[in-house]
């Protein structure tokens, strides 16, 4: 077992015992858990966890079973015991064998999330623990204060809007609009239309005036993302208003004062477009007096966890789901990839699986066929890597047959972890084999809990010798 060194020393609230089969019994609990309870000491020891805490959320004996399956602790685990009470922080630790050799003891730790500790991995709608987003965090709330230009570099899916409506959030004008326009999505001849508006009769469909982004976004803060991809001669009006703060609209005579906080982003480095004489350098200058660079997904692979507790968090109140956690298994895979999508992807990916989960963990089955539909993209791409286009290749799930062999080849009628299966004994046996005579590995091989192959060997009334 690994244990986590920079745990401390504390009593444990829960001790259970696991003898084998699911079965789980508790031996002790803290003073504390014992008055929720509302039990005497002596009536709790060699009860079920089940059912003295029937609630909890994600269940105790998932937890410690993992951390038995796993060889690994677990920490900052997010558990809430009843109902009514609180989230706290959980440490589930192996903590040996009973004297009889026969028990695995597991301890677990409960503790309540600081203050602190929300405000440092949390900012906006951004979550990050990197130090690569704590210097975001640093910068935006640093710049928030200027009404210096901005530009906002890093790759597509990164969030770099997200940053945008964190500045417009933290600066003083607050509580004016914020307007977000994406120049790569609007046609060339509408583009300076939108920006600037126009006045009636100016061009042929424009029946009344049309109030641009600029004046939408009078007092408060524009964002342009993708401005390098903006054309050259709408650079040079946009120039011009950030010279003198007046909007001349399409097709108009007279100018409007404006009063706005500009933002923009890319993803393509802009000192490489103005060399190619794509982007204009006095535009540049204008632009560039502050920057921040979004780090992408790939660098920031210890905040993959908190990206994936705040998606569960939305698509079980979209989806009316109780999905309370990936399994660690699960949590490393989505580590491994290399994310061309950034958090984006991201994004979508935990969705999918959400949708097609019925557990309350998600365990690495879950993801077998998108890491097919990736391996199938990347396979067809013939395309000899360059610099220029290293980044523009899809990254394939660096996951090899003999670390993961059943990732990409699940035995015949298995399911995906996180949905309900129906386990023959044919089908148990097959996977025992497999396995060399090993339930954990057998029930990873048919893409379920520990428990849950228990449960059908208790139900089929089958042992080990039964299915040697």
């Amino acid at each position: 077992m690994s244990h986590s060194e920079y745990l401390p020393v504390v009593a444990a609230d829960i001790v259970m015992i696991h003898r084998g089969y699911g079965s789980w019994q508790v031996q002790s609990l803290s003073d504390r858990v014992t008055h929720w309870l509302k039990l005497e000491p002596s009536s709790i020891q060699g009860r079920s966890p089940a059912a003295l805490f029937p609630a909890a959320v994600p269940a105790i004996t998932t937890l410690a079973a993992d951390v038995i399956d796993q060889r690994q602790d677990l920490t900052d685990v997010k558990l809430r015991l009843f109902p009514e009470q609180q989230e706290f922080l959980a440490d589930i630790q192996f903590a040996g064998l009973t004297e009889d050799y026969q028990g695995q003891i597991v301890r677990i730790s409960l503790r309540s999330e600081s203050v602190a500790s929300k405000q440092n991995i949390s900012f906006h709608k951004m979550v990050g623990s990197s130090p690569a987003m704590h210097e975001v965090f640093r910068k935006i709330r640093l710049y928030a204060a200027s009404d210096a230009a901005i530009i906002i570099t890093g790759e597509t899916g990164a969030g770099k809007e997200l940053v945008a409506q964190a500045l417009h959030a933290e600066s003083r004008r607050h509580e004016k609009p914020f307007a977000a326009l994406n120049c790569a999505a609007i046609s060339e001849q509408l583009l300076e239309s939108e920006l600037f508006g126009h006045e009636r009769g100016a061009f042929t469909g424009a029946l009344r005036e049309h109030h641009g982004y600029f004046e939408r976004a009078n007092g408060g803060t524009l964002f342009l993302d993708e401005i390098g991809d903006m054309p050259l001669h709408t650079q040079t009006k946009l120039l011009r208003v950030l010279e003198d703060g007046r909007v001349q609209r399409v097709g108009g005579e007279r100018s409007h004062q404006v009063d706005v906080r500009f933002i923009g982003a890319t993803n393509v480095p802009l000192e490489q477009a103005v060399a190619e004489k794509r982007f204009r350098s006095d535009l540049y200058h204008r632009l560039a007096v502050l920057r921040i660079h979004l780090p992408p997904l790939r660098d920031r692979a210890e905040d993959i966890p908190l990206l994936v507790e705040l998606f569960l968090q939305q698509f079980n109140l979209r989806y009316g789901k109780n999905i309370t956690r990936l399994t660690n298994e699960a949590i490393r895979l989505l580590q491994s990839y290399l994310w061309p999508g950034n958090i984006r992807e991201l994004r979508n990916v935990i969705e999918r699986v959400v949708v097609e989960s019925e557990t309350e963990a998600i365990g690495v089955r879950a993801f077998t066929e998108w890491i097919a539909e990736r391996q199938k993209f990347s396979n067809s791409k013939n395309i000899i890597a360059t610099d220029d286009n290293q980044r523009h290749l899809p990254m394939a799930i660096p996951y090899t047959q003999t670390t993961e062999k059943n990732v990409y080849n699940p035995p015949p009628n298995s399911a995906h972890q996180g949905q309900k299966v129906d386990l023959s004994a044919d089908l148990i046996r097959q996977a025992f084999q497999a396995s060399d005579g090993n339930l954990s590995a057998a029930a990873r091989y048919l893409g379920v809990h520990r428990a849950t192959l228990y449960r059908h060997l208790q139900r089929l009334n089958l042992t080990r010798q039964d299915l040697t």
